[in-house]
């Protein structure tokens, strides 16, 4: 009779050595991160040893033509920047919310234009709207836009923005609790009244965050009024550092330009993000 022990099968060495060697998950993430940070150093190094730094800085830094741009760069491009922008922003925001309430609206036509509008003008090309603007004179002779070229270039950033903005504002509208209408309702306010008194704050509110970031992007969208044809009164960054390039050749005033515009950006970047957190912080 066979001894059914000595024909088991026995686990061998190689076994507990194949478990022995495996890695575990968190140190197969050492080990990528390792190896990401290496390619990052090695990529840095080529570059830094391949860039032409005294070419760079002829080309893009050059202290003489930097001094130039100042203080032009502030008290005119920047100035007219956030003219454009702010004015953008606003006319955007009033105009967005009135077609998310329209889009809300139990009036079929009020739904169907607030569609309309929407759906062609997020569509679109940002500098197509801004050329049709320029052209708009000729399509309706006689009529101007109020402001002229600062009209002219709010209008564009309105038509540009609103698009957005109504679709994140009836995201706020839509995320206030029916309760709060209902509640005003039964202490006898008008429903155009409860909107403006209780929902419409309380939307504006949730949709601060993505409101902000929708300001950056008409900030940076402020540089198609270049296509305008501003005069040197009118100019904002991006047409100011193009003019101030061609001029001398060098790119030094772009590089201003964008540290100008980052000086902007990036502050608000920042506090869209902490309103963000706040709001999370606040639902839970």
């Amino acid at each position: 009779m066979t001894d059914q022990s000595t024909t088991a099968e026995t686990p061998g060495p190689a076994g507990p050595r194949a478990r022995r060697t495996r890695l575990s998950p968190r140190k197969r993430q050492r080990v990528s991160r390792a190896v990401q940070y290496l390619v990052l150093v090695a990529v840095a190094v080529f570059l830094v040893l391949r860039i032409d730094w005294n070419s760079l800085a002829q080309n893009f830094a050059k202290p003489e033509i930097a001094a130039e741009a100042w203080p032009g760069v502030i008290t005119v491009a920047l100035k007219n920047t956030i003219i454009y922008s702010v004015g953008g922003f606003v006319f955007a925001f009033l105009f967005g919310l009135l077609l998310a309430l329209m889009r809300m609206s139990s009036v079929p036509p009020y739904r169907w234009l607030a569609v309309a509008y929407i759906e062609i003008f997020r569509g679109l090309p940002a500098l197509l709207i801004f050329l049709l603007i320029l052209f708009l004179p000729q399509a309706l002779p006689g009529f101007q836009v109020p402001g002229d070229t600062y009209g002219q270039g709010i209008l564009g950033l309105t038509v540009v923005g609103s698009a957005y903005m109504a679709e994140t504002l009836r995201a706020g509208l839509q995320a206030v609790p029916k309760g709060q209408a209902e509640a005003a309702r039964s202490l006898g306010m008008s429903h155009a009244r409860a909107m403006v008194s209780i929902v419409i704050p309380q939307a504006v509110r949730i949709v601060i965050p993505p409101t902000t970031n929708q300001f950056v992007a008409l900030l940076k969208d402020s540089s198609l009024v270049l296509f305008l044809g501003v005069t040197s009164e009118y100019v904002e960054l991006t047409k100011f550092g193009n003019d101030l390039a061609s001029t001398h050749a060098n790119a030094t005033p772009i590089l201003v330009v964008g540290i100008t515009y980052l000086l902007v950006t990036i502050p608000l970047g920042y506090l869209a993000n902490r309103l963000e957190r706040r709001q999370g912080r606040g639902r839970r």
